[in-house]
């Protein structure tokens, strides 16, 4: 695993936190927790409007400004990004990288416009997944709105379109703290090349080193272990040896 990305759900201006995708938690100020990840040495930060598919538009620009005064990772900004004009808002505010879901369900080639103007580099497409069964579906709208498409199958396709990473959230899991689904990030993992980040579930040290032993992803998208102290960055990268030094930096 070659990243610890810092994840902050975003509501009305506040970071917040639930439970499959769901519920009102408020943790606290996105630039002042962003800030805090970034002194404790995280490798990239990952700003997502959780409303911002529901109303039709992101409430992030501005935030994505403010933050790249102060924090100096990488920064990727999700929710809300609709078009190429979108994505070239949030790389002029200081984005690194957009991730995008509804809009990529609701019209593929997007993935291949974005790919062919910014290079697939800045496209991270997200993926939101629910067990149906033996598989896995995909969901919109921060995990409320079933797809009908299956996961590995477009996971695949995402990659042919031009997608330079996944995320892929586990709806089941997310905010549980219960643990990744493995089999999940697994699957996903020997569907395609390019680089693939797990979120949703970690709940003690032990879940981040499980997924370690059983998965060569690239990174880690973590919101409930940092949010509510239960971790700092430092226990969380000397929770994965086999990646980082005893200076937390990557071998």
């Amino acid at each position: 695993m070659q990243r610890l990305i810092a994840r902050l759900d975003i509501k009305n201006g506040i970071v917040i936190k639930g439970i499959h995708l769901e519920g009102q938690r408020r943790i606290g100020d996105p630039i002042e927790l962003a800030q805090k990840y970034y002194a404790q040495a995280v490798d990239e930060i990952l700003l997502m409007d959780s409303v911002a598919s529901l109303y039709g538009r992101s409430n992030l620009f501005h935030m994505i400004s403010e933050a790249c005064k102060t924090v100096f990772v990488p920064i990727t900004m999700g929710g809300g990004i609709r078009s190429i004009e979108d994505v070239e808002r949030a790389l002029a505010a200081g984005a690194d990288k957009v991730a995008v879901n509804t809009a990529l369900v609701n019209a593929p080639s997007l993935a291949e416009r974005i790919a062919s103007v910014y290079g697939s580099q800045c496209l991270v497409a997200s993926i939101e997944a629910k067990r149906k069964g033996e598989v896995w579906e995909a969901y919109i709208s921060n995990g409320r709105e079933p797809t009908g498409r299956d996961v590995i199958e477009w996971a695949r396709e995402l990659e042919l379109r031009g997608a330079g990473e996944l995320l892929v959230t586990s709806v089941d899991q997310e905010g549980t703290q219960r643990g990744f689904d493995i089999e999940l990030c697994a699957a996903v993992e020997a569907a395609v090349r390019i680089p693939v980040v797990a979120s949703g579930g970690a709940g003690k040290l032990q879940h981040l080193q499980q997924l370690d032993e059983r998965t060569e992803l690239q990174g880690v998208a973590i919101a409930s272990l940092l949010h509510y102290d239960k971790a700092t960055v430092a226990e969380l990268k000397a929770a994965l040896p086999s990646t980082y030094d005893r200076q937390g930096a990557v071998k």
